[in-house]
């Protein structure tokens, strides 16, 4: 059961990621995999969509709500998202106390080059979850913060930086939440098959998938990868890659300015007015209205 008593902050992970945080929401490392965090209001619950990452939060907190589970990530939790999902959250942050943190992409390929390596691992007969928080240990705070101490200038981040993030992984791979991530590099698993699936949604999400091609590709007959898909991902196939779509519209949107019409054709929508209708359903706002919103926003903190 989490903790839900007040966080204790680590000061030097605040310290660093108030150096290397820039902006408002995510910002770019020196390391393509490792992006930073930060926001200076209060986000009431809104979806979301993260790829697979591990999320520490040095200060503020985020609360995620999916399948109807509370998911608390502090400076007491970290979240492990195994694999990319859209779920709602709300970002707790204010301009005295911005909330912080760094977000670690998860790449099935390094999860199966370190279980190769280690000798031991715990928890082998636990349900895996999609999406989940766990008590943050001093291993791992303390690795978190090699990592962002060597992101600080270009030399180190090149030299050090892929090792850290190897640290990060592993000690994740350690932990209560590392059963999720070692499924990913089980071939044979449902939840490693599932997970190839959503990869490659979330990459070509622009293309209209055939569910049967997709249950071929993961080795299941169709009601089967139905079943392990929702059970995963809380969704059926054709919702997951919509909601995929629609997150990436709206980021074309207010980080790029398109419109609502050319949003919807670069995301693989043929029809502007279903782009419209299946958007208000997800954000509470039509396409030209939320993307308003969020540049406003984003104007005013910045």
């Amino acid at each position: 059961m989490i903790d839900l008593s007040v966080p204790c902050p680590n000061p030097r992970l605040i310290a660093l990621l108030s150096e290397l945080a820039a902006g408002q929401g995510f910002s770019d490392s020196r390391l393509p995999e490792v992006r930073f965090m930060r926001s200076t209001q209060h986000v009431p619950n809104s979806p979301i969509v993260y790829d697979s990452s591990i999320v520490i939060i040095a200060q503020g907190r985020k609360t995620g709500t999916f399948d109807g589970r509370k998911i608390i990530y502090d400076p007491n939790h970290y979240l492990v998202l195994a694999v990319p999902l859209p779920f709602e959250c709300e970002t707790e942050g204010s301009l005295g106390e911005p909330l912080l943190g760094v977000s670690i992409e998860v790449k099935p390929a390094m999860v199966a080059e370190l279980l190769l390596q280690m000798t031991s691992t715990k928890d082998e007969d636990l349900a895996p979850h999609a999406i989940d928080s766990a008590s943050l240990d001093e291993s791992l705070s303390e690795a978190t913060v090699r990592l962002l101490e060597s992101l600080r200038t270009g030399e180190d981040a090149r030299i050090l930086g892929p090792q850290r993030v190897r640290e990060v992984v592993y000690r994740v791979l350690q932990g209560p939440l590392g059963h999720s991530l070692r499924l990913l590099a089980a071939p044979d698993s449902h939840f490693g098959q599932i997970s190839r699936v959503l990869n490659r949604l979330h990459i070509d999400y622009t293309r209209n998938h055939d569910v049967t091609l997709l249950a071929q590709e993961a080795g299941m007959s169709v009601s089967t990868f139905h079943a392990h898909f929702k059970a995963v991902t809380s969704s059926s196939p054709l919702q997951y890659l919509k909601n995929i779509r629609l997150h990436k519209a709206r980021q074309l949107m207010v980080h790029e300015g398109a419109n609502a019409g050319v949003a919807a054709l670069q995301v693989g929508y043929e029809s502007a007015s279903q782009f419209s209708r299946e958007f208000k359903r997800l954000f509470g706002e039509g396409p030209a209205a939320e993307a308003e919103r969020l540049r406003k926003a984003l104007v005013r903190l910045a």
